[in-house]
């Protein structure tokens, strides 16, 4: 697999001016291709994103991580890429981890390769460990395998897998409405693990409103 020639980044960013030029020029170093799409921030991610060279890809609205994703996905295979490669960018992704997705990948045929943060959690914040561990368990009785950290937005999927999926999902419950798709599907999903970082910054997740979004998503299309 010629992944340089294969897989695209897609970055999804909501106020990230901080961060994504370094994110963008250290992930660029394994696979040149990156699209970030600016989900409609009132800071200069997209200014900074192109003059770190990424395609960008401007909502004039805040749509959700699941809008921005889907819309990088959808360019990457506009693009003719067979692969993305996601990961979050505030930064708590670390691009040299990258090399193990496409590894693991190649490896096994799995069309789906997420990010395991739960082997050495170690820094992450004590109720995202928390949440993270019952959504987990959630999904893996609903799926019947064992799923260690269905919540890590670091990910390589293989695109034409992902197009016939019916996923609608639009905030942050793209991630177990993607990972339950591909299973049932009876597509590979494999799991590697990755380092765990976290910034000083707020995270983008709302604790009340976004639970909520992942339980009417559970009770109706999850289920």
């Amino acid at each position: 697999m010629k992944w340089a020639e294969q897989c695209a980044v897609v970055i999804p960013c909501y106020n990230e001016a901080p961060t994504i030029a370094a994110l963008v020029q250290a992930v660029r170093q394994y696979l040149p291709a990156v699209i970030v799409v600016d989900d409609g921030s009132r800071d200069t991610t997209a200014e900074v994103a192109a003059q770190a060279v990424a395609e960008v890809i401007r909502h004039p609205q805040n749509r959700g991580k699941g809008a921005a994703l889907t819309s990088g996905w959808r360019r990457a295979r506009e693009r003719g890429f067979g692969w993305a490669l996601c990961l979050d960018g505030d930064g708590q992704h670390a691009p040299a981890d990258v090399p193990r997705f496409l590894q693991c990948a190649a490896d096994t045929g799995a069309a789906l390769v997420i990010g395991n943060r739960m082997t050495k959690p170690t820094g992450m914040p004590w109720l995202r460990r928390i949440v993270n561990r019952w959504m987990s368990r959630q999904l893996s009785r609903r799926a019947g395998c064992r799923l260690p950290d269905t919540q890590c937005g670091f990910r390589l999927m293989e695109l034409d897998a992902w197009s016939r999926l019916p996923s609608q999902a639009a905030h942050f419950e793209i991630e177990s409405d993607v990972l339950l798709g591909f299973l049932a599907a009876g597509q590979r999903v494999e799991f590697v693990p990755i380092q765990v970082v976290y910034k000083t910054r707020a995270s983008k997740i709302h604790p009340l409103v976004d639970t909520a979004r992942w339980f009417r998503w559970w009770w109706g299309r999850g289920r």
